[in-house]
Parts: structure tokens; C-alpha cells; sequence
């Protein structure tokens, strides 16, 4: 049941919504006799909850495109391309995180890339976690 409550949590707290999974996975984790499948658990939750914010940006570019300088848009498009990939990996960031997936699908990123990148940075972000509890604990 953790695993399940950490995986609902990371994935509502990848989207726009102002929830921390963190306290919920550090809660969590001393309860469980499986550390790393309850850190795989919020990685996959959060990641999913990031292409939900994909999708967003996907299937909001025609109205952004109404709504915002083309010229300005396009120069945005632009410096994502050349470092949108990397800047994925920033997607556990607190503030900037969210609004990187959803740049990620407006501008087209591709999806596997994304899933790639953003996993690596979720995974990372309570691999991190984990260890420093398991350091202190």
C-alpha cells in the first residue's frame, strides 16, 4: 500500500498541483522492507505525472501560439532545442520542473527522450533521498 500512496503522491506532485511527494516518500520509508522499490515507485509516479504536463504543453501549443509573440516564442523554441534535453534533467527542481515538461510538449520535444531524461532526474532526486536518510539512519 505505500508504494501505491508514494506512487499517487509523485505523480500528483509532477503536475501543477503544490504537493510535496517528498515528505510522503520519507515518511514511507522507514515503513518499508523495500527501500528501493518504494524510491522506483515514486520515480515512475513522478515521471508519469511530468508526461502529464507534456501532454498539457502538447496539446496547448495552438492556443499558446494564438496568445504569444511569435517572434518571442520562436527564440524560445530555439534555446530549447539546443538545450531543452539537457535542461530536462532539472526537472525535479522545485519551481522550474513542472514548466520544463510542459515546454518539453509544447515545443515537441521527443517523448522518449523526455521519459528517459525526466526518469533519470526523478529516480535521482529520491535515490538522493534515500541515501541520505540510510546515512542518517
Amino acid at each position: 500500500m505505500s508504494c501505491f500512496i508514494v506512487f499517487v503522491s509523485g505523480f500528483a506532485a509532477a503536475t501543477f498541483l503544490p504537493i510535496y511527494s517528498e515528505a510522503v516518500y520519507l515518511y514511507y520509508l522507514p515503513k518499508t522492507e523495500h527501500p528501493l522499490l518504494l524510491t522506483l515507485c515514486a520515480a515512475v509516479g513522478n515521471t508519469l505525472g511530468s508526461l502529464v504536463n507534456y501532454y498539457i504543453g502538447l496539446l496547448g501549443e495552438h492556443y499558446l501560439r494564438k496568445k504569444v509573440d511569435p517572434d518571442k516564442l520562436d527564440k524560445a523554441e530555439k534555446i530549447f532545442a539546443k538545450w531543452g534535453g539537457w535542461s530536462l534533467l532539472l526537472s525535479w527542481a522545485p519551481v522550474i520542473g513542472d514548466p520544463l515538461t510542459f515546454v518539453a510538449g509544447l515545443f515537441r520535444y521527443d517523448v522518449k527522450k523526455f521519459l528517459i531524461l525526466v526518469f533519470i532526474a526523478k529516480f535521482g532526486r529520491y535515490f538522493i533521498l534515500y541515501l541520505g536518510w540510510a546515512h542518517l539512519f
